[in-house]
C-alpha cells in the first residue's frame, strides 16, 4: 500500500463555481426605519465569498428608497420583503446590484435632495453595459475620483 502524496498549498486562489450577484442585508434603525447593508457575492449556496460594497444609513436609505424598492422587484421580490424585521439576506441579481450599488455610492455624500434625485434618474437611465462601466471604476483604485467625476457627470455636483 503506498502513501497518499501531501497536498501542498498552492498560491493560487481557487476558483469559485457559480456565479457573481449582490446581496441586500436590512439593518434595522430606530422605530420602523432601517438602513441597509451592500454585499457583493461570489458562488452558490455552498461556498458563497462576499466582499461588502457599500453600508447606508436609515436616512441614507430613505433618500433613495425607491431605487432600492426598484432592484428588489427586478430580483423577483416583492417589496415587503424590505422590512425592518428581516433577518436574512435578500438575493439580487448582479445587473440589479450593480444599478443600486452605484445609486448608493454616488448619493451617500449628497445632502440636497434635488442632487440626490438627479444622481438617481441619471444612473436609472443608464444601460445596463454604462453601469458595469462605473461600477468598476467606483469601488476600484481611484474609487473616491471615480465617484466624484459621476456626480459631477449626473448632477452637476
Amino acid at each position: 500500500m503506498t502513501a497518499p502524496k501531501p497536498v501542498r498549498p498552492s498560491s493560487r486562489l481557487a476558483a469559485v463555481e457559480g456565479v457573481r450577484g449582490f446581496r441586500l442585508v436590512v439593518i434595522p434603525g430606530r422605530g420602523e426605519s432601517y438602513g441597509i447593508s451592500l454585499d457583493e457575492t461570489y458562488g452558490d449556496t455552498g461556498t458563497i465569498i462576499t466582499a461588502p460594497v457599500t453600508t447606508a444609513t436609515p436616512v441614507q436609505t430613505g433618500r433613495v428608497v425607491d431605487a432600492v424598492f426598484t432592484a428588489v422587484r427586478r430580483a423577483g421580490h416583492q417589496p415587503s420583503v424590505l422590512a425592518f424585521t428581516r433577518k436574512t439576506p435578500i438575493r439580487l441579481g448582479e445587473a440589479e446590484g450593480v444599478r443600486l450599488a452605484l445609486v448608493l455610492l454616488a448619493t451617500q455624500p449628497i445632502a440636497k435632495h434635488a442632487r440626490v434625485r438627479a444622481l438617481v434618474a441619471g444612473i436609472n437611465a443608464m444601460s445596463t453595459e454604462e453601469t458595469y462601466y462605473w461600477y468598476s471604476k467606483c469601488v476600484g483604485v481611484d474609487a473616491n475620483r471615480a465617484r466624484k467625476a459621476l456626480r459631477i457627470l449626473l448632477a452637476d455636483d
